[in-house]
């Protein structure tokens, strides 16, 4: 935030000056003295250029190097490290392109300002020059598009079967958890069935909600498919978890999911950051509501064996409800009693 207010304080300091600037022209107007076209004003904004530019390379390298971290999480997920790299790519070919056009916009305001002794020279055309700042940003832009098309079409491919599949709804302001169980499905949902007790509106008709349960964290083993099945009940949220480069929208009507491949249990994470209090988080970047700050939930990510003894662990929804027993059809009411583990 310190770099914000700096870089807040010059933008209006150089605002102020213009307004002088411009007053001071006005006031020689109106005096009769506006008719002289080379003032000493003109010298003074051309080493503002030079001053301004300086200032905001300045701030703006220290910024990066100051706060990197914060906005460069390590990666903990297989398709983080691609999406890492085409980002990195293109950050690295617009930021020198962007560094050179500015330091020449600045330098040559600077070097070129006006002079009543030099003519400005005709320069109207020039193919060869016309073909290369042409041809170049063409052929360097679709390659970027390209690979991040590809990149694209790998990440938001089909899920793998074996997927562990978890159910995020979204609502103000909190995140609901729903995991597929034993048979790693997530059951058919209605959302005339929603209720305080059925946040999810599970439809019991689908033999696949009978050993769904719900968990308070979002936990995930390492090195296995995790789909994410995603909708939201009122209004547009976003599912984002930064380690795992994972960013989806959760909208209303709408359902979005997204797979990814955890690759560094929570554990893992806690050494490798020298922070034995580290944990992945799972937070919402749509601007909500008032409690739009408080959708964050704990992501544990465990080792295979260590997220299947969780997951044994778990009770059903229906087990912990067995109410809900009259809205499952009778001839698969044996079977809810026996998945769902209410006979144990």
């Amino acid at each position: 935030m310190f770099g914000f207010y700096i870089a807040l304080a010059v933008f209006l300091v150089v605002a102020i000056l213009l307004l002088i600037f411009r007053i001071t022209r006005l006031v020689d107007i109106v005096k009769g003295t506006g008719d002289k076209i080379v003032t000493g004003s003109n010298n003074v904004n051309a080493a503002l250029m030079i001053v301004f530019m300086v200032l905001f390379f300045g701030l703006m390298a220290w910024y990066s190097w100051a706060y990197f971290d914060d906005y460069d999480p390590p990666v903990a997920s297989e398709h983080g490290e691609l999406t890492d790299k085409l980002f990195w790519r293109t950050m690295w070919i617009t930021g020198i392109v962007f560094a050179i056009t500015n330091i020449l916009l600045f330098v040559f305001s600077y070097k070129y300002k006006y002079d009543e002794k030099r003519r400005a020279l005709f320069y109207p055309h020039n193919n060869k020059l016309e073909y290369i700042w042409t041809g170049v940003p063409a052929i360097v832009l679709t390659w970027l598009v390209i690979s991040g098309w590809m990149a694209w079409d790998g990440i938001m491919s089909e899920a793998p079967e074996e997927s562990e599949q978890i159910e995020i709804v979204g609502q103000q302001f909190f995140w609901s958890l729903r995991y597929g169980g034993a048979d790693n499905k997530v059951g058919d949902y209605d959302y005339r069935l929603i209720n305080a007790v059925n946040t999810h509106g599970m439809d019991f008709s689908d033999r696949a909600n009978f050993d769904d349960f719900n968990s308070n964290n979002l936990v995930i083993p390492k090195g296995v498919p995790v789909l994410l099945k995603i909708r939201a009940k009122d209004v547009l949220h976003s599912v984002f978890i930064p380690h795992m480069r994972v960013k989806m929208d959760a909208v209303p009507g709408m359902p979005t999911q997204f797979w990814f491949i955890a690759n560094k249990t929570t554990a893992e994470m806690k050494i490798e950051e020298g922070n034995p209090d580290f944990e992945y988080e799972l937070a919402c970047t749509e601007i909500c509501g008032g409690g739009h700050f408080s959708m964050k939930k704990k992501v544990i990510v465990l080792e295979p064996d260590e997220y299947a003894e969780w997951k044994a662990d778990q009770k059903a929804w229906l087990s912990n409800n067995p109410e809900y027993m009259s809205q499952v059809p009778d001839n698969l009411k044996e079977l809810a009693l026996v998945t769902s583990g209410i006979n144990e």
